[in-house]
């Protein structure tokens, strides 16, 4: 009960700060119920004057780093918040003042154990805050008496509790959401804040950011032109992440790149080639590719930093991804609507044709424009914004690739105007295509196949002998279950009868601060 009135305040708190900073002016009110409608009318009612543009961001950072990384998170689903919304929540910094030298350093010696002075020969003041963690320059005594520069992350201290409690918060009102608005369902609101939970969970232990480090670099060994700064393992741990320092040119600043006489074209198509490589080829890709986290070093290669936030495609989602860029390119609108129906995720009592025709909308206008007129991240949010016709439940992981994909392509564009995306990504697609596809491809399916049904039948024995055990168990405990099922069900209801009972406040708290 305790727990349910802190919700209920905090979600108030939320509504009010939103309210005020005008950030309810995204949301869409012909797409509302009546009910709904007249709160938002209300809410609007309680704007600052003289607000400029900016209002979503602005209400995130006055609430606080969570919100902070949660628009951040948004930025990536604009099926769930709009183009617009998503647009302007690409312009939220997560930047906050640093925390002190002194209880950095005090972080530092409790995670590794040792004094600074033993580690490091130097060791900076922050030069980049976020409300996460924070990045200092030190320098590195190797064995060999040289030294070696590495950025050193640490993690902010209380920042884990803080997060704890907001997500909580956010779980609440999310189900609030589903509860007052059921078609909203689809866009699955209580998953999108668990998945922004994992996220933030393994963003807060360092290790992990190590480790994804470590599989891309992995990844892209025998790839000449991108490559990622090198962890330092034994000054790792769960609030400290050393990695190698990275002296090179962030994308974002053209002229000194050129000056520098590197190939902007070709650093363009690099960009473009790398994403796809990680996403189609490897199923791993950096979800955060934004020009701030990517440089090009003396040598001309793209290098990318900060690893917090990753994403993953499984075979049929990069087999999805491979087809549709490949029918879009050939103008294979049937082939297009036949790979969304075999991976399921349109609903088998929907036309193919139908579906197709629908897709031939988007495909048709692209092939009269020029190449290099032509955006890949536009075809796939309309894309999205077609299946929706069509029941298709929102793909969490597809949704940020896809905004990934907005965010590459906008850098790449950046370095090269009239850079081709189409026939950059062909060769990634058709090669990726050619091996899991062609003979070499159902080869390895086949052997996988074999591999499987032997351990399947070497398994028959063991799961006859935990099938008889389980059902002797049910037997003996059958009267227990229903007991038990029994008591869920009152617990179920008492639960619900609460539910109804807080969004009720909340309506009241809502109408109640609008009619002061």
């Amino acid at each position: 009960m305790l727990s349910l009135v802190a919700h209920l305040a905090r979600g108030i708190h939320v509504g009010w700060v939103m309210a005020r900073e005008g950030a309810l002016a995204f949301v869409d009110a012909a797409e509302l119920p009546p009910h709904l409608r007249l709160v938002l009318r209300l809410g609007r009612k309680l704007e600052r004057p003289g607000l400029g543009p900016g209002r979503l961001p602005a209400a995130l950072t006055r609430l606080g780093p969570s919100y902070v990384k949660f628009g951040q998170f948004l930025a990536t689903r604009p099926d769930i918040v709009g183009m617009a919304a998503a647009r302007d929540l690409e312009r939220l910094q997560d930047r906050v003042p640093p925390f002190p030298q002194a209880v950095a350093v005090s972080i530092l010696e409790s995670t590794l154990g040792r004094p600074v002075s033993a580690l490091f020969t130097s060791f900076s003041e922050p030069i980049a805050a976020a409300s996460i963690a924070q990045v200092h320059k030190a320098h590195l005594r190797e064995p060999d008496g040289t030294e070696r520069v590495v950025a050193v992350k640490i993690m902010r201290p209380g920042v884990r509790e803080r997060f704890a409690r907001d997500i909580q918060a956010m779980r609440f009102m999310a189900r609030v959401v589903e509860a007052l608005r059921p078609e909203a369902e689809r866009l699955r609101p209580r998953e999108v804040v668990e998945t922004l939970a994992r996220s933030v969970a393994m963003e807060m232990d360092l290790r992990l950011e190590a480790a994804a480090l470590s599989e891309l670099a992995e990844n892209i060994k025998d790839d000449p032109e991108f490559r990622v700064p090198q962890p330092v393992w034994e000054l790792t741990g769960r609030d400290v992440l050393a990695s190698e320092w990275i002296d090179g040119i962030r994308l974002n600043d053209r002229e000194a790149i050129v000056a520098a006489g590197h190939d902007v074209a070709a650093l363009g198509q690099t960009v473009i080639q790398s994403f796809l490589r990680h996403a189609i080829r490897d199923g791993f890709f950096h979800a955060d590719m934004h020009p701030g986290n990517l440089f090009v070093d003396p040598a001309g290669r793209l290098v990318a930093v900060d690893f917090g936030i990753m994403g993953r495609l499984g075979l049929k989602e990069r087999r999805f991804l491979a087809e549709i860029l490949l029918g879009f390119i050939l103008r294979d609108y049937r082939r297009v609507a036949e790979v969304h129906f075999e991976a399921g995720y349109v609903p088998s009592h929907h036309s193919v044709d139908d579906f197709a025709q629908a897709i031939r909308a988007i495909g048709e206008p692209i092939h009269q424009r020029r190449a290099d007129e032509i955006s890949m991240a536009k075809v796939l949010t309309l894309l999205f914004d077609i299946t929706a016709l069509f029941d298709m439940s929102t793909r969490t992981e597809l949704v940020m690739l896809q905004k990934t994909m907005v965010v590459v392509e906008g850098v790449a564009r950046s370095l090269d105007p009239r850079l081709d995306m189409w026939t950059s990504a062909e060769p990634v697609v058709r090669s990726w295509l050619a091996r899991n596809l062609g003979p070499i491809g159902r080869a390895d399916q086949a052997r996988r196949a074999v591999l499987t049904l032997a351990d399947v039948v070497a398994d028959v024995p063991d799961l006859a002998q935990r099938a008889k055990r389980v059902l002797v168990r049910l037997d003996e405990e059958g009267l227990r279950e229903v007991s038990r099922v029994e008591r869920r069900i009152r617990i179920e209801t008492r639960r619900m009868v609460w539910s109804t009972l807080a969004l009720w406040v909340i309506a009241g708290s809502l109408l109640a601060i609008a009619l002061r």
